[in-house]
Parts: C-alpha cells; sequence; structure tokens
C-alpha cells in the first residue's frame, strides 16, 4: 500500500492493522449515531420528518381553510382575522421561522452520519481490495507451485520411460 499511496494515512493504517489481525472493520454507523443523539437532537428529526411529509401539507392546507373559513363565514364583529388576515400571516411566518432551522439541523446531522458511512464504506472496501490482492498472490504461488510441481512429475515419468525404453530392448 505504502508503494502505491505514498505516506500511509491513519485510516490506511487502520485498514492494515485490521487486516493483520484479521478482524472486521464494517460498523454499523446507524447504531451508533443513534445512541449519541440528544433528545433536541430526537424532537428535531421527527419535527423534520413531520414538516417534510404529506400529512404536514395536508393538516397545514385544511387548518388554512378552516381559518380562512372562519374568518369569512362568521360576522363581521366575531372575527379574529378578518380578510387581509395579518394573524395568519404572522403565524405562517412563525412556523416558516421555525421549520427552516429544524429541517437545517436535521439535514446537517443527516450529512454527518453519510460521511460517517461514506468513511465506513470506503473502509471496508479497501480492506476488500486488499484481501482480493492477498489471495492473488496466494493463488499465483500455488500455481507456480503446481506448475513446478507437474514438471516435476512430468520429469520423472520421461525418465521412468526413458529406463524402460532402455530395459525393451535387451529382452
Amino acid at each position: 500500500m505504502q508503494a502505491e499511496h505514498g505516506e500511509l494515512t491513519a485510516l490506511d493504517c487502520r485498514v492494515a492493522a485490521s487486516l493483520a489481525n484479521q478482524d472486521t472493520i464494517a460498523e454499523n454507523i446507524d447504531a451508533e449515531y443513534e445512541e449519541n443523539r440528544t433528545l433536541g437532537d430526537r424532537l428535531a428529526d421527527k419535527l423534520a420528518d413531520f414538516g417534510g411529509s404529506w400529512a404536514f401539507i395536508g393538516w397545514f392546507a385544511a387548518a388554512l381553510v378552516i381559518w380562512i373559513t372562519m374568518n369569512a363565514i362568521v360576522p363581521e364583529s366575531a372575527r379574529f382575522d378578518p380578510y387581509p388576515y395579518i394573524l395568519l400571516n404572522l403565524i405562517l411566518s412563525c412556523v416558516a421561522a421555525l421549520q427552516a432551522p429544524i429541517i437545517m439541523m436535521s439535514q446537517n446531522r443527516q450529512d454527518a452520519k453519510d460521511r460517517l458511512r461514506s468513511q465506513n464504506d470506503y473502509e471496508v472496501n479497501l480492506k476488500a481490495e486488499l484481501e482480493i490482492r492477498h489471495l492473488h498472490e496466494k493463488l499465483d504461488h500455488l500455481m507456480s507451485r503446481q506448475w513446478q510441481r507437474l514438471t516435476e512429475i512430468q520429469q520423472i515419468q520421461l525418465d521412468m520411460l526413458h529406463d524402460l525404453s532402455r530395459e525393451r530392448p535387451r529382452k
């Protein structure tokens, strides 16, 4: 590896050590990542999951229709948010202002998890490549030994034939 890549990184050394010790290198990134999430992380992920779903769009559309209908049907004196719907605009702005950072936090955590998963995939692939190279070297070595052994057997057979051919004319 050092001849191909030059100086070995810590990752390369870890892979080489796992290869030498015959350790597995694959990790369950999701399980490890779940263990380290805080309550706020879990809450933000659940809110981001709901905020990016069809259920949210349906509930939100229903709430808007109800809000507008209530303010259009009831008598003018009982309306809590008359036509330009200023209160509705304020609520929508607040929802958007809170929803965007929550979704960004969730996406940042997902990106971090994806980076860990990618690094683990690289380590596993590198180890697999080294294992395959090692197997090729073993096969090449076995093939060369087998060819050598076959030539030795052939030489023995030739010697035996030669000896037999010498003995036949004498009889």
